[in-house]
């Protein structure tokens, strides 16, 4: 029987995370590099991958970047033949974790419900909802017949995929929370279930549900928002760290299809 290092080891791993410079992003880059990991960032912001293979990764090989608008499905092709040159045609782990979010500043989108763009949301689908699909399904093929280190796919969807919002949050603030972010969500924890059933045995998929992480949000958002959590507080990054090593190694090799819940108690009250 291994013990929980050797469960948890991911040397001569790999791992692509979308959304890679972002703060999520960042937390499940760190996590795999400390399980020994190598790592791909994906994202469309050049300038911020830039910056951290310059500064923060700087001299760390096993760190690399690739440019990628999500919304294009041939960009995400040709990101993919990079991802296969990179590691030689062989991938461990996907963090689908870009996305669309109530703070974006997109038209019709974090405005009353009867002013919602139809073009934006169906944008945020696009974004959300099918690139994590072609994503997945090209990653699988890298995955499928990867003989060491586990194989698993893990979806970043929200407590706005499971349960309406509560819209008084947002008073007072240029903050939102759009129909096609919540709709976009439910929807990955759907294809998480549905792929974890069709890729099976040789590719795990599961989801973390994520709660607000606290990024400087304004106060009166921030003091509603901890009233209605069990724990009192909004998510930190590092309370990210756990799932990612949890659901990326052989920890949770006997785990597939499932939900993560990290809300701090938000959706069971």
């Amino acid at each position: 029987m291994r013990t929980i290092m050797q469960l948890q080891n991911m040397q001569n791993c790999w791992a692509l995370i979308t959304g890679g410079s972002g703060h999520v992003g960042q937390t499940a880059a760190d996590t795999l590099l400390e399980l020994g990991a190598s790592v791909i960032l994906l994202d469309r912001d050049s300038e911020s991958l830039k910056e951290l293979t310059l500064n923060k990764y700087k001299g760390v090989e096993n760190v690399h970047a690739i440019v990628c608008d999500l919304a294009n499905e041939s960009a995400i092709a040709e990101a993919m033949k990079s991802v296969a040159n990179i590691t030689e045609h062989k991938l461990n782990v996907l963090v689908n974790n870009a996305a669309f979010v109530g703070t974006d500043k997109l038209t019709g989108w974090c405005v009353p419900f009867e002013q919602q763009a139809i073009d934006t949301f169906n944008d945020c689908l696009k974004v959300n909802l099918s690139a994590p699909f072609l994503l997945s399904q090209l990653a699988f093929e890298l995955m499928k017949n990867q003989e060491q280190g586990s194989k698993s796919i893990i979806n970043i969807s929200s407590i706005y995929g499971v349960v309406g919002p509560k819209i008084e949050l947002y008073e007072g603030t240029d903050m939102g929370n759009p129909a096609a972010y919540a709709a976009s969500k439910a929807g990955l924890m759907q294809l998480t279930r549905w792929m974890s059933a069709n890729v099976a045995p040789s590719v795990r998929v599961n989801n973390i549900v994520l709660g607000g992480i606290e990024r400087g949000q304004p106060d009166t958002f921030v003091e509603k928002y901890n009233a209605n959590v069990p724990l009192a507080r909004m998510a930190t990054e590092e309370d990210v760290k756990g799932a990612i090593a949890y659901l990326s190694s052989d920890l949770s090799s006997y785990m597939t299809g499932q939900s993560l819940f990290l809300d701090g108690g938000w959706t069971v009250v």
